[in-house]
């Protein structure tokens, strides 16, 4: 997909969502009415034939790094958070196939009980055959986060395009729920993240999608029909190319 063609519909696509978008109305945990409506919206744009694969962070259930600030070893901490990943992946996998569509969750770390290693090829293979994979676990190490697992996946499975799932219509100068003055940016490139010290993506992320040129585009899940709209080309949310 041509970053600078929005009217390009996307073949292959790597949705990013964090953990606390599973959380709705309780601000902890999976609340299952909004896991629905978040799986109903992947479902649609899977029906479009779009190869769709997703990332998802654990926050709700633990974060790592908070944990680790307040004195619980990093890696010990990290590695919570990757298992966190998992309860999410499988809840999301439950419910995407209620909804019809086969999915498969691959870990970065071994638990085949519940889920497939993460092999590139069989991943590919998944997507070529018309199933859903959500990339479980992080990167499978410490000190990296799901955004740069998410980088990381996209360019592994060559996604034409990387979608961040946020609470926010897209990026802002600072967070316009506390201050309504905010500036909107409808398009920035790779470096104005940095550059402008933006938190929606982490720099590690960033420097891979920006080394790889893989567009990133920044929409609000909560708003129905969001999702499919950033596929098929339209003009939604903030594109980072």
């Amino acid at each position: 997909m041509d970053p600078d063609d929005s009217s390009t519909p996307t073949r292959r696509v790597l949705i990013k969502i964090s953990g606390e978008a599973l959380t709705g109305p309780d601000q902890v945990g999976i609340h299952t009415a909004t896991v629905q409506s978040i799986c109903s919206q992947i479902a649609e744009i899977k029906n479009l034939g779009i190869e769709t694969a997703i990332v998802v962070g654990g926050g709700n259930i633990f974060r790592g790094l908070s944990a680790s600030q307040l004195g619980m070893d990093r890696v010990t901490a990290d590695s919570m958070g990757m298992l966190a990943t998992v309860i999410n992946s499988l809840a999301m996998m439950d419910t995407l196939e209620k909804l019809g569509c086969y999915t498969r969750v691959m870990s970065a770390v071994a638990i085949e009980a519940f889920t497939e290693p993460y092999i590139r090829r069989r991943a590919v293979r998944h997507l070529e055959k018309g199933r859903l994979v959500i990339f479980a676990a992080g990167t499978g190490n410490p000190f990296f986060s799901t955004d740069t697992a998410a980088s990381l996946r996209a360019m592994e499975i060559n996604a034409e395009v990387m979608i961040k799932a946020t609470n926010v219509d897209g990026v802002y100068s600072a967070d316009p729920k506390k201050h309504p003055d905010a500036e909107f940016y409808p398009r920035l490139k790779y470096m104005d993240i940095l550059t402008k010290e933006l938190k929606v993506i982490d720099s590690t992320a960033v420097s891979l999608l920006m080394e790889n040129e893989i567009p990133v585009r920044v929409i609000d899940l909560n708003k129905p029909g969001n999702l499919k709209r950033a596929v098929v080309g339209e003009e939604v949310g903030t594109l980072i190319c």
